[in-house]
């Protein structure tokens, strides 16, 4: 790795074609990753990336001018100072505000890199294209804004961000909420029967957690088997499993740790109220982000969670 003070005339030449390839390709391939989903943004990032391949082009020429035809491969990761950036297969699914932030870093930093570089360079011509950039890189979040108001409109960015909250719904709500309803509900019956069956704390809770993990595991692998995403978009089977499981076993878990005070009586009031907040939040969650009317969603909850409770109770008492 070389420091930037030490690079020659050539090899500062040869990163800045490197540095603007890179920016190029990262705006083409964010673009064509939210063509489908925020079309307008995607023509906005299509349009940033024509911005770079003008200075491409611009760089190459002088480089030819200066240098001839052979540019050495000099790229970001082997000059000091230069911000990591993953590859943009690598971040998986893209969101609009992270590729938005993304895009405001690439900016800041190609402006603090054509600014030095002009300072670092004596070759007159060099350094007046790399002072142009410079000031235009600084004019690029002008033109990033004026593009986004040409491409992205208030109706289109309103548009674009109900498709975000459809995706979040998609992946981490519905099967976040469909492993809590059947942690909190169907993990009732086990862990009130025991409890009523035997009457002792400590056997109920091994009940409870058995429960609580056993339902997490199976909930979550059907959930991850269920579709790989591709035609519903639901995003990643194993995102999906993972949230199902863990919030199914979260479910279970909640009722059953009240368990660990040693007398019953008490174990089991705290439990049942415990029980009642579950519902509840399930009931809120269903009216805040799935838009159904909060009695209507309150009273499928309730008399599920009720009749799953009598079932428990009713052949622990028997």
């Amino acid at each position: 790795m070389k420091n930037f003070s030490d690079l020659t005339e050539q090899e500062l030449l040869a990163l800045a074609i490197s540095l603007e390839e890179e920016d190029n390709r990262t705006y083409s391939d964010f673009a064509e990753g939210l063509r489908d989903n925020y079309p307008d943004t995607a023509k906005m990032l299509g349009a940033m990336a024509d911005e770079e391949s003008g200075h491409l082009h611009r760089l190459l020429n002088l480089y030819r001018k200066k240098f001839g035809e052979h540019i050495p491969l000099i790229r970001r990761q082997d000059v000091k100072g230069f911000i990591e950036r993953k590859a943009v297969w690598l971040l998986g699914p893209l969101r609009l505000e992270r590729v938005r932030a993304q895009a405001e870093l690439m900016e800041a930093e190609s402006k603090r890199f054509y600014a030095r570089a002009a300072r670092h360079s004596t070759d007159v011509g060099i350094r007046q294209l790399l002072n142009d950039l410079a000031a235009e890189e600084r004019r690029h979040e002008a033109k990033a804004e004026e593009l986004e108001s040409k491409y992205v409109t208030a109706d289109v960015e309103m548009k674009e961000h109900e498709s975000e909250r459809r995706l979040f719904l998609m992946q981490i709500v519905q099967p976040g909420l469909a492993g809590l309803m059947d942690g909190s509900v169907s993990t009732l019956a086990p862990l009130f029967a025991a409890a009523f069956a035997t009457k002792e704390s400590w056997p109920t809770f091994l009940v409870g957690v058995a429960a609580a993990i056993g339902a997490g595991i199976s909930m979550g692998f059907a959930e991850a088997l269920s579709d790989n995403g591709s035609l519903t978009g639901r995003g990643s089977p194993w995102l999906r499993g993972l949230v199902c499981g863990l919030m199914t076993g979260l479910g279970g878990l909640g009722h059953a740790l009240p368990y660990l005070i040693p007398n019953f009586w008490t174990a089991t009031t705290i439990a049942a109220v415990v029980v009642a907040v579950e519902l509840a939040i399930i009931a809120w969650i269903r009216n805040r982000y799935m838009d159904t009317p909060l009695f209507s969603a309150a009273f499928q909850v309730v008399v599920g969670g009720l009749l799953v409770f009598g079932t428990g109770v009713l052949i622990g008492s028997s």
